[in-house]
């Protein structure tokens, strides 16, 4: 009975963290939660690993290879996200920076956006399902608002 009550508590400790929001930048200057910005271009998100490390902007951001991590120190600005990794979605939309889900993302145009994915106001709230209603309009007013935005 013990270890089923571990099992249950371990699972649902990795649910919530996997649906966790994230400040693109923690307090210690870890960038997106850990996760290889590099790996979004590959389709998935995946946690990066302290052995693979680079610094860019002041911020540390985790690769989950050795050849990750080359191909982001030899081209940043190819990999790191859009909005300082703030939800693209609430930059467009709201005027404002919301936390992230690192899982929640979209490459479009070779660029990477990230987006707020977990609970609000008693119930899940997915922005990426809204971006994807109207992205070409909403990352058109994201792009136009982001100056004023970061800044706030």
């Amino acid at each position: 009975m013990k270890n089923l009550i571990l099992i249950l508590g371990l699972i649902v400790a990795g649910y919530i963290s996997a649906t966790a929001q994230i400040p693109p930048l923690d307090e210690n200057g870890l960038a997106i939660g850990g996760y290889d910005v590099v790996s979004y271009f590959d389709g998935k998100a995946q946690k990066g690993n302290a052995k693979f490390t680079a610094k860019q902007n002041g911020a540390t951001y985790r690769f989950a290879s050795a050849a990750h991590r080359d191909a982001f120190k030899k081209e940043p600005a190819k990999y790191l996200p859009q909005f300082d990794g703030y939800c693209a979605w609430g930059v467009a939309a709201k005027d404002t920076k919301f936390p992230i889900n690192p899982e929640t993302f979209d490459i479009i145009d070779g660029k990477l956006y990230l987006f707020f994915n977990g609970p609000f106001d008693g119930q899940n709230f997915n922005t990426i399902l809204l971006w994807t209603e109207e992205t070409t309009k909403l990352k058109a007013q994201a792009h136009s608002k982001w100056p004023s935005v970061k800044n706030k």
